[in-house]
């Protein structure tokens, strides 16, 4: 006899479990605790197998009835229900990590052990989170360019120009890279290269007249304030690296004996290690540093605790407490100052400037030239760039 919904309801559990039989093999199994749970019987390839079709009331007893109807569809095509179920369950999980979020996070973690900086996957971290929940949860693969472009504009409505650039080109990072690894077809953020506003070029600040620069360093030399802010300032203009590199300089890096700067390739911007070679000068500021500094990590440690650096915006803070304001000088600009006076004197080869500055040569087989035929050209650079910026300083202008 068929099952009604008041026998369904009315089923009370017992002290083991007991079935209720509908028709075509569905049945209730009702628990001793009281719960009720839809299964069919069926046979496949003559073994008796069971689908479990969930629980009522959950399911209704019509709900079961046509889950048994289409589980009935499938074993006329010769389809296991059982299989079927479990290969639905797989694809959903499946399409659940396929989603944007899950395919940027995978991607960041592969550019991790790639070696890239970890400031790098903070801020594509930070990436995801602008593209806003709803967008991550989307399905990698059903993303279609008119989505991205309405999430793109939503930034470009108010004014972010640069994050939007950097959005559109990190999506398409992630779309390449489901691609890549068989989860989409298509890269969407390609299709919309020149639909976004350009932001316009800004370059840092940067003091390149010999006389003003030469003030600033009388400035610098005037300034008073924590150690490791005063030092870091004197050292940046005779190493004119990145200020990220200069912040996070590690006494472990320091080869006194040598003379020499190792930055690994871990906190280089091109990943690639970066040999500075020190001036006296140089070498004079960082032994001071290292009779306050010397027994911690960091050769500028924070004024808050030792085991961090002094912080990014440090040395621009230092900067407009002595008067420069940010359209005058920058940390940064101080690699412009550099470029700007040591190709302006003439005594030095552009390629050798350029290696000093560690920036990234075209050319594989240029590179690993300029890394080791400039090296002795570098160092008597280091020496009479440090000289010039004494004169520059003593004087205001040479």
């Amino acid at each position: 006899m068929a099952l009604t919904d008041t026998a369904v309801r009315n089923a009370k559990p017992k002290d083991k479990p007991y079935k209720l039989s509908d028709a075509y093999g569905l049945y209730l199994l009702v628990n001793p605790k009281g719960s009720k749970l839809w299964r069919i019987k069926y046979r496949m390839n003559g073994v008796e197998r069971k689908l479990a079709l969930g629980t009522y009331p959950d399911i209704t007893l019509a709900g079961a009835r046509t889950a048994r109807d289409g589980a009935r569809k499938q074993m006329g095509n010769a389809i296991d229900p059982n299989a079927a179920k479990r290969q639905a369950r797989i694809e959903a999980s499946i399409r659940a990590k396929n989603n944007f979020a899950c395919v940027a996070e995978e991607l960041i973690e592969k550019k991790g052990r790639e070696g890239r900086a970890a400031a790098t996957l903070k801020k594509q971290r930070w990436l995801i989170k602008l593209l806003g929940s709803d967008f991550g949860k989307r399905p990698v693969a059903d993303i279609t360019p008119q989505e991205l472009l309405h999430e793109l504009k939503k930034h470009e409505r108010r004014g972010r120009f640069e994050t939007t650039k950097q959005l559109r080109a990190f999506a398409g990072q992630v779309f390449r890279y489901a691609a890549a690894t068989a989860r989409a077809e298509r890269d969407p953020a390609q299709l919309l290269q020149g639909a976004l506003t350009s932001p316009t070029v800004t370059h840092f600040a940067a003091i390149t007249d010999p006389a003003e620069f030469g003030a600033l360093l009388r400035a610098i030399g005037d300034y008073q304030g924590d150690p490791s802010v005063m030092h870091a300032l004197k050292l940046t203009p005779h190493v004119f690296q990145r200020p990220g590199e200069i912040r996070q300089m590690e006494w472990s890096e320091i080869d006194f004996e040598k003379a020499v700067w190792i930055i690994p390739t871990t906190r280089m911007k091109m990943r690639e290690p970066h040999t500075v070679p020190l001036s006296r000068q140089a070498v004079a500021i960082l032994r001071e540093m290292r009779t306050l500094s010397g027994s911690g990590r960091y050769v500028f440690p924070s004024v808050r605790t030792r085991a961090k650096p002094i912080s990014d915006n440090t040395v621009n803070a230092a900067l407009r407490r002595m008067g420069y304001s940010k359209n005058q000088m920058t940390a940064h600009g101080f690699r412009t100052s550099a470029s700007s006076l040591l190709n302006e004197s003439g005594k030095w080869n552009p390629d050798a400037i350029e290696r000093a500055l560690a920036h990234m040569v075209p050319g594989i087989i240029r590179r690993i030239y300029n890394q080791s035929a400039y090296w002795a050209e570098r160092v008597e650079m280091a020496q009479w760039w440090s000289d010039y910026l004494d004169g520059l300083r003593e004087s205001g202008n040479r």
